[in-house]
């Protein structure tokens, strides 16, 4: 269903959901993406010259986000040593905005029932904040006496446990973000009197560079509800941070 869900986006964002000739959605895909990842290396797309998209399936609407080894992010770095050599050199980049797809798709169902479109730098602190606890940990563990590590992404790995020298332990972070469902309740409550609906959340400023063609379709749309609000910024709860947030539901 995962795989379902990555596929689905990925049509949406190219317009090949009705597009059934596989040359034909693998030659657009060329054009609109720049590249694509997979479960263990994070992001799942980038559009070319554009947004990382990282896309998370739930079965309960209200559940916490598995994010793996993978922390948080509010951008993504071409420095990260999280991601592959290929989407590091897929385009000339060194930052890009990370776009996270939630979507929420009931336990034995096939039924998309809700899509987050949400900002990281709306939904993440800096990677800083991560960073430091992630290396205090790594620290903390690489300073046991009498354990042989080795060098690792990962917070630790020990080699050579067992007295024959065969056996090693691999020591990872499972790192876990809570539903937009909760963390914007303030601004959004789940309708569950409908049978779909689309949450899309950005930083004013980042609504502002849209194309104002699109932005136009936006505001022409009769099934969508464009807001000015403020969040609360993830670095400090107490400052405010000027927002849209974009309501579509059926």
């Amino acid at each position: 269903m995962g795989e379902g869900l990555e596929t689905y986006i990925k049509n949406i964002f190219i317009d090949t959901i009705d597009k059934i000739d596989e040359q034909t959605k693998l030659e657009v895909l060329e054009k609109i993406f720049s590249y694509q990842g997979n479960k263990n290396n994070p992001p799942d797309l980038i559009l070319q010259n554009s947004d990382a998209i990282e896309i998370k399936k739930l079965e309960s609407k209200s559940s916490a986000i598995a994010l793996n080894s993978s922390y948080p992010k509010a951008k993504l770095y071409a420095n990260s040593p999280m991601i592959t050599k290929a989407c590091r050199e897929c385009e000339n980049w060194d930052v890009k905005d990370m776009l996270y797809a939630i979507g929420y798709i009931p336990k034995g169902t096939q039924q998309l029932k809700y899509l987050w479109l949400v900002y990281g730098d709306c939904f993440c602190a800096d990677k800083e904040i991560y960073e430091r606890i992630k290396n205090i940990i790594s620290s903390g563990i690489n300073s046991i006496e009498d354990v042989e590590f080795t060098e690792t992404k990962e917070l630790g790995k020990v080699k050579r446990v067992d007295p024959l020298g065969i056996t090693d332990l691999r020591i990872r972070g499972m790192w876990h973000i809570d539903n937009p469902n909760r963390t914007f309740g303030y601004i959004y409550r789940y309708d569950e009197t409908k049978e779909f609906q689309l949450i899309a959340l950005m930083k004013k400023e980042k609504y502002d560079t849209l194309p104002s063609e699109d932005k136009e379709v936006i505001k022409n749309h009769k099934d969508i509800e464009v807001k000015d609000i403020k969040i609360k910024s993830p670095n400090n709860p107490v400052t405010l941070i000027e927002a849209k947030i974009l309501v579509f539901k059926v």
